[in-house]
């Protein structure tokens, strides 16, 4: 049975907890691997490496990133149907759609890229007599992202690769139940030149979410999840001191007017609700016809939702 493991130092480890979780196959329904799940201690051991590396990398020059992060874009760009395929095998979606998870995902790498304009501060001269005002951007210290399961490469790719360019270091904390995209991605940050320590993968449950909300070197935490748990997330982390955003769910919803082109309508309301199992943020839950509209929408969209195929 495969193992998949932290990555902590630059390196694999299986952290010393001994705990395991299944990954399944949501095809077939059979256990394909299990993830080793990180205890206080483990979390402890990736948070230091993290804030040891943050000494040299927030010193690091604007060059030195930026070559980095191109390097690193590349080498995604290349294994993006690596990538693809790995998501596709753990969360269930087709390919298709994962390699427009990935694609969306180097669209926040390309932004990073071009981190030294997105850093420049500000200089007024004179704002009181024989005051200047100057303001810049400095790195926080250890960030963390704890990710969802629909998103496995996305959602930390919202991430991690602007706090890296910012000069922070990163944990990430990728979903259990498809966590083997992070730990390629780690692989990609190491081949670019990553520093070692810069950017950790931790696998884990709540007892690896709360030991990193809990830690006095972590600055900042970037959650996205459900509304119960972002809850949790931003009371444990900023009763902490820590800068938290922690992004909960949302109903999406469609309004549809007499006017609109209903067979056309339909098809994108199938397709927004039923896509990827429904598991999107932005998945159309609701939808308000006006008027005349309803009759004949129902119709269709109850029609087009029949022929849906589920599954192979």
């Amino acid at each position: 049975m495969r193992t998949i493991t932290h990555w902590i130092d630059g390196k694999p480890t299986p952290g010393t907890s001994g705990r395991t979780a299944p990954v399944w196959n949501p095809a077939t329904g059979a256990q394909q691997a299990e993830v080793v799940l990180a205890d206080t201690a483990d979390v402890d051991t990736a948070v230091r490496s993290a804030a040891a590396a943050f000494e040299d990398w927030s010193q690091s020059s604007l060059s030195q990133r930026t070559s980095t992060l191109f390097a690193f874009r590349e080498l995604v760009n290349a294994r993006a149907g690596d990538l693809a395929e790995m998501i596709s095998d753990e969360h269930g979606k087709v390919v298709s759609d994962a390699r427009g998870e990935v694609q969306r995902g180097l669209e926040v790498i390309e932004y990073a890229c071009g981190i030294p304009t997105l850093l420049k501060g500000d200089y007024s001269d004179q704002v009181s007599t024989g005051v200047d005002l100057f303001s810049f951007r400095q790195p926080l210290g250890v960030c963390v992202g704890i990710t969802p399961f629909n998103f496995p490469a996305m959602v930390p790719m919202w991430m991690y690769p602007v706090a890296i360019a910012c000069g922070n270091t990163f944990v990430l904390k990728p979903s259990e139940r498809d966590p083997s995209t992070s730990g390629l991605v780690a692989e990609l940050w190491a081949e670019a030149g990553l520093p070692d320590g810069v950017f950790t993968v931790v696998h884990g449950d709540k007892t690896t979410v709360d030991a990193l909300l809990d830690h006095p070197s972590v600055a900042a935490v970037s959650f996205v999840g459900s509304t119960p748990i972002a809850r949790y997330i931003h009371d444990r982390g900023t009763a902490n001191g820590k800068r938290v955003q922690a992004l909960g769910g949302a109903k999406n919803h469609a309004v549809v007017l007499p006017d609109a082109a209903l067979d056309y309508t339909a098809d994108h309301l199938v397709a927004a609700a039923f896509g990827s199992a429904g598991e999107r943020c932005m998945a159309i839950s609701a939808t308000v016809a006006v008027g005349s509209a309803a009759d004949e929408l129902v119709e269709a969209v109850s029609a087009k939702a029949r022929a849906t195929k589920v599954g192979p």
